[in-house]
């Protein structure tokens, strides 16, 4: 089932283009991790936000897949 129709790309990053599909992907990311996640407006797109292990994490979109968005350390 495609899941992710609309996106946006910033920084090389394919991030949600919408704050309620965000949202919606983010409670079922929850149950899953079995954690709190959000959701936080990045560039142009949205991105889920949590932690695992201790570990703060963003997720955006690969494919049809979730994916943690890797970003630039910091200089």
């Amino acid at each position: 089932m495609p899941v992710f129709d609309a996106t946006v790309i910033f920084e090389g990053n394919e991030l949600f283009k919408g704050k309620g599909s965000a949202s919606m992907w983010a409670e079922k990311l929850a149950a899953e991790i079995g954690g709190e996640v959000g959701v936080q407006k990045v560039g142009t797109g949205w991105v889920i936000t949590g932690r695992v292990d201790g570990d703060d994490c963003q997720w955006g979109i690969h494919g049809q897949r979730l994916k943690r968005v890797v970003s630039a350390p910091a200089q």
